[in-house]
């Protein structure tokens, strides 16, 4: 899985092993377990810039893996990697695991003229649990809760959210209601869009209609309301104007926005849910919440492997690149105004919950 810093992330984190790996859930946006995880050094060498996570490989794999996920670095002027190995235990002797995995990593960024800073292991993500170098035998401790880091503060107050695994982010996707997703697909394969696919106006209204709904936690929609959705999120204009909700991430409007995205993912029928999945997964971008934005592309192109805009932003997101530089997607010039910036969305108002 890839991702990018979150807003805020403290320098400091990359020269404290002990603090960066207890800070990986926040990081991340779900705590990894059996995995390793890469994560850039960006010039001056204490800045966080690509963090890439995979499953631990069978060992015939390692060579595999690590030459697949070397030159992933390539891009933004990466200084250096550090690598965390989560997972296994240490032997009597105190011989870590998986080193062949580490070594191998090694070799492979050597390749591209990347040096590995820090090359790291730890069982699990938890306070109390050991961490040790494959480097340094006398560099190793316990880690701190993962709650207390400066990361997790900083996090928690930009309104992330780190979930307990990788399952449960999935989980934020999962149909609410197989039943109901039979009988949107029959609805949608026998309906025609509205007679002027130009009506921006309308669609643009029944987006507007829904976001206040679910800001009022009405519940799901109907089935009419579900295929009308499916239709407006269809019109070019207003999915450019459901983009521009991503931006300032922090906003209400752009918490608000993701929420509702996540829920129609969870409401509409394949092929028609590539839309709202690819809204979730540029929301998750500009919130630099890669592995969320990963998963969401997964779900839109599974739902819709002809979606164009998903295809984009898989492009972009499997590179690795700066989420900053798809922020020209929230001002396309052809937008409509959906008319969220209500008085009923003030700043004092608390984020939706984005549990499934």
């Amino acid at each position: 899985m890839t991702t990018s810093t979150p807003p805020g992330t403290a320098r400091a984190l990359l020269t404290d092993p002990a603090q960066l790996i207890a800070a990986l859930p926040y990081l991340l946006g779900f705590t990894p377990a059996d995995s390793v995880v890469l994560l850039g050094h960006r010039p001056p060498g204490t800045r966080i810039g690509l963090i890439l996570r995979a499953d631990l490989p069978p060992r015939d794999l390692v060579a595999e893996q690590a030459d697949a996920l070397a030159p992933r670095f390539r891009v933004d002027d990466h200084t250096g990697v550090t690598l965390v190995i989560v997972g296994g235990r240490a032997g009597p002797d105190g011989e870590l695991p998986h080193a062949e995995l580490a070594e191998e990593l090694g070799r492979a960024l050597k390749e591209y003229e990347l040096p590995v800073m820090h090359p790291l292991w730890t069982p699990e993500i938890a306070a109390g649990a050991p961490w040790a170098c494959y480097r340094e035998p006398t560099c190793g401790g316990l880690l701190p809760d993962p709650r207390d880091t400066v990361v997790a503060a900083t996090t928690t107050n930009a309104g992330f959210v780190s979930f307990p695994s990788r399952d449960d982010v999935l989980a934020l996707m999962e149909p609410r209601s197989p039943a109901a997703l039979v009988r949107r697909r029959a609805l949608l394969s026998r309906a025609t869009p509205p007679a002027d696919p130009d009506d921006v106006l309308a669609a643009a209204a029944e987006v507007r209609a829904a976001f206040f709904r679910h800001r009022r936690a009405e519940g799901p929609p109907s089935d009419d309301q579900a295929v009308r959705l499916a239709h407006a999120l269809r019109v070019p204009k207003v999915r450019d104007a459901c983009l521009a909700t991503a931006v300032p991430s922090e906003s209400p409007v752009a918490v608000a926005a993701m929420s509702l995205w996540l829920e129609l993912v969870r409401e509409l029928p394949a092929p028609h849910r590539a839309d709202a999945a690819a809204l979730v997964a540029y929301a998750a971008l500009m919130r630099s919440e890669g592995a969320l934005a990963g998963m969401a592309l997964t779900n839109a192109l599974e739902a819709c492997p002809e979606h164009v805009l998903a295809q984009l932003l898989h492009a972009v997101w499997n590179l690795g690149t700066d989420p900053a530089r798809l922020a020209g997607l929230a001002s396309l010039p052809d937008a409509v105004d959906l008319g969220l910036s209500l008085p009923e969305l003030s700043v004092e108002d608390p984020p939706p919950d984005l549990a499934p």
